[in-house]
């Protein structure tokens, strides 16, 4: 590992500490600190997809013609103040403000990605792309269990400043990572572009489908745990931690595994996810059905190592952002169907999201693009 991903390792790692602390609570928060229906609380989550879908191509674009440490730096400090506003926040209009604000981060995604590519190495993409995604959950496996007792004893609003100090130390580590050249391609004969990359376009409707699929059980379910279940904050975090645990070492597994055949069997394991939620009665199941959702943030690496496949290099950034605005564009309208699902049953969710996710596993075996017809374009 050269010294570049040693820093951002670093800085995801406490990042990943700093978030844990808070951002799986966010539902429960706005339901108890601001008494918000669960539509309502969908509603919120929505407009928190929108904040993130609106800079992914921009920042991706960016990151393409300018580099991109200068976005990981704006990035990080962004979600720093955003962090801090929403601790400091007594009323809901604040804190909307540094939560919207927190989402805008998500820009950092793509040039994120970029970077860690571009420094990979001897590593494959999907390697590098796995390994930072288990570092940064190694670092949000300890915050639930620290936030669930930080928030038992001094309120939930200790957890969101306690965060904002990690994100301090995180902000010093990504400092230190050093600057990357600008690729460019051969103007005499350039790439494809991706609107008329066919395999590319075919591979972004595959994500879409399989992120709905995938995405529609979870937003609620932190209410449907306390609210159905009766769990009490810290054994909440315990389960968030579990699945903190889950997304890094399930990225670790799928480091090496073959990028198509991962998407597959991550969408798989958030079906076994859905299912302990839907039919578990215990902490023990709950906590498994959230170790098992790691399959959903180890396949994001599995869809981008596919994607690399099929793009020239100085094409990275943007197609890594369309790859993040379509994520994002699916967390706007998600989360208000599964508040509108919530208040006609807590149960009926889960069902449908398996049904949808198994539709959605056909759809990505068969057009998904295969190695064999993979052209690699660097």
């Amino acid at each position: 590992m050269n010294r570049n991903l040693f820093f951002v390792a670093a800085a995801l790692f406490l990042w990943g500490f700093g978030e844990g602390m808070f951002f799986n609570f966010v539902p429960i928060y706005l339901d108890n600190q601001f008494l918000m229906s669960k539509y309502e609380i969908g509603l919120i989550l929505g407009a928190f997809g929108f904040s993130m879908a609106i800079t992914h191509i921009p920042a991706g674009r960016l990151a393409d013609r300018i580099g991109r440490k200068p976005l990981l730096m704006i990035a990080w400090v962004l979600g720093l103040i955003s962090t801090l506003v929403m601790g400091l926040a007594i009323a809901l209009p604040l804190f909307l403000i540094g939560l919207f604000g927190y989402g805008l981060t998500a820009f950092v995604s793509s040039p994120l990605s970029s970077y860690v590519t571009a420094a990979r190495g001897k590593w494959s993409v999907g390697t590098v792309l796995s390994l930072t995604t288990a570092t940064f959950g190694m670092g949000m496996a300890m915050g639930p269990l620290i936030s669930g007792w930080i928030g038992d004893h001094y309120g939930m609003r200790m957890s969101f400043l306690t965060a904002a100090v990690v994100f301090v130390f995180s902000t010093v580590f990504m400092f230190f990572a050093e600057n990357q050249p600008i690729d460019h391609h051969d103007p005499d004969a350039p790439p494809p572009t991706l609107m008329g990359n066919r395999r590319f376009i075919a591979l972004m409707g595959v994500l879409a489908f399989a992120i709905f699929a995938m995405y529609l059980s979870q937003p609620l379910t932190p209410n449907f745990i306390e609210d159905i279940r009766g769990l009490s904050l810290s054994e909440t975090g315990l389960i968030f931690t579990a699945g903190a645990l889950g997304n890094s070492l399930l990225a670790i597994a799928f480091s090496r595994v073959d990028p198509r055949r991962g998407f597959l069997f991550a969408q798989a394991l958030v079906i076994l996810f859905a299912l302990c939620i839907w039919k578990g009665t215990s902490l023990p199941i709950f906590a498994l059905g959230y170790f098992l959702l790691g399959g959903f943030r180890a396949g994001r690496p599995m869809a981008m190592a596919q994607a690399r496949e099929l793009v020239h290099e100085s094409q990275m950034g943007i197609s890594y952002g369309i790859m993040e605005t379509i994520s994002a564009i699916i967390f706007i309208f998600t989360p208000p169907i599964a508040g509108y699902l919530f208040e006609i049953d807590p149960f009926i969710v889960y069902p449908i999201s398996i049904g949808i996710t198994v539709v959605s596993i056909v759809v990505s075996y068969f057009f998904s693009p295969r190695k064999e017809q993979v052209t690699v374009t660097s």
